[in-house]
């Protein structure tokens, strides 16, 4: 399996393909606002909404990159300022589960166009694969929190087939 096919199908299965865990999207599937924006008591944890925001940053970064526009982290901002919730509502949820569809969307197009010259060059630091796993990683770590997340809530079924 070449480079490209094989970032493609781990992107997919951090998204929304199930394999050996569980994927971003169905972690997320039938969430209400509320429930997105739910803090459990007595610490320091992000919300499963703040948690979205927090991938759906470093996405469009790599999707910036990986269009040329952008090459350095931008200036001013924090890893604390990617979780940040501009506004609440069940409207506000549908357009930030959207926003993380598309542009997850959008990076696996770019990954399908790619071609193995082209590993070396997209993204500056290192290799583009080498960005794309840890970025697919990244997915599948937040995953695993937004679960823990809905479990401690009682959103999350007790069973699931």
């Amino acid at each position: 399996m070449d480079t490209s096919n094989l970032l493609r199908l781990n992107w997919e299965i951090c998204y929304d393909k199930e394999d050996w865990f569980l994927p971003v999207a169905d972690a997320l599937k039938g969430l209400t606002a509320e429930q997105a924006h739910w803090r459990p008591e007595g610490g320091p944890v992000n919300t499963i909404w703040e948690t979205l925001n927090h991938l759906i940053f470093y996405k469009e970064r790599m999707l910036k990159r990986m269009m040329g526009e952008e090459t350095a982290y931008p200036e001013g901002v924090t890893n604390e300022d990617t979780f940040k919730v501009e506004s609440t509502g069940e409207e506000a949820w549908a357009e930030t589960v959207q926003h993380s569809h598309d542009v997850h969307l959008a990076i696996r197009e770019r990954i399908a166009g790619l071609k193995d010259d082209d590993w070396e060059n997209a993204a500056p630091g290192r290799r583009l694969d080498q960005w794309l796993n840890s970025l697919a990683l990244h997915d599948a770590h937040h995953a695993g929190q937004i679960v823990l997340l809905r479990k401690l809530q009682g959103s999350w079924p007790a069973q699931r087939s």
